[in-house]
């Protein structure tokens, strides 16, 4: 069976994503979301688009719309993407922590977990006695699905195939047997890290404890300006003086008003 979606149909589907998670369609994606939902239509054995938009709204789980919210958003990762901002945090951060040995850091939309176990595996690498260093890392998504998968901390191969053998030997353990061709995040890395589903677009966070670092990289090219600037100021709110902010490489607060000072290309300060 094809499927096609009415002006309507989108429009109600574009409305309850941007109003739930802050993604912003645009009015021009009809058949981005045609083409990824349509085997979820199947699977239901639905008619059309009204019928799986009554779907979503009934289920008081919430369990729909965030399978929903997968299929329309990407969770493309990898582990030390972006690696300028994880040289950033070795090089000029953590020096800054030695004082007190402890950092605390935000990895705000986590995916499937790569972030913040590079993250991890950053401070690790950083210091020659972990043990005397209290690393927190809180990691979050909207997406309870990749949340899942990233407490897991269970990666085939070649996901980690890019990574220095010698980083791969100390922070993962290799699968045998009826695991083979997995790695598994070694037990001190996910000591350090503390997954949480959150929404970004939540007027307060649970987050008490002022923080030195948050990443939060390819999420807000899905969001429109107001959005973004009521996020990053946010932000600016739960980061300690001296704190700083990480965004994606393709993303830009040129347009947007905030109170950071721009240090470099995606890395943003507050000022001490």
């Amino acid at each position: 069976m094809e499927y096609s979606i009415t002006k309507q149909e989108y429009d109600r589907i574009r409305t309850l994503l941007y109003d739930e998670s802050g993604i912003s369609l645009g009015e021009s994606k009809q058949s981005l979301v045609v083409s990824r939902l349509t085997k979820r239509l199947r699977d239901l054995q639905l008619d059309n688009f009204t019928a799986y938009y009554a779907y979503v709204m009934e289920d008081a789980s919430g369990e729909e719309f965030t399978r929903m919210l997968d299929l329309l958003s990407t969770n493309k990762t990898d582990f030390f993407r972006e690696p300028k901002h994880f040289e950033f945090l070795r090089e000029r951060i953590l020096p800054g922590c030695e004082q007190d040995k402890r950092i605390r850091i935000w990895s705000s939309a986590c995916s499937t977990g790569e972030e913040p176990y590079t993250i991890a595996m950053t401070l690790y690498e950083a210091v020659p006695n972990a043990a005397q260093w209290s690393f927190e890392i809180l990691a979050s998504d909207i997406s309870t699905r990749v949340l899942a998968h990233a407490a897991r901390g269970l990666y085939t191969e070649d996901r980690v195939r890019e990574m220095p053998p010698e980083v791969v030997k100390r922070h993962f353990l290799q699968g045998r047997g009826d695991s083979a061709g997995l790695v598994k995040v070694k037990p001190h890395l996910a000591a350090c890290i503390k997954f949480r589903r959150m929404n970004l677009m939540d007027e307060r966070f649970p987050i008490k404890a002022p923080l030195d670092v948050v990443f939060c990289r390819n999420v807000m090219i899905y969001f429109d300006r107001p959005t973004q600037e009521r996020l990053v100021n946010k932000f600016f709110h739960h980061l300690k003086p001296g704190g700083y902010l990480f965004i994606g490489h393709s993303e830009s607060l040129q347009w947007v008003s905030h109170p950071f000072k721009t240090v470099a290309p995606t890395i943003y300060w507050k000022e001490a």
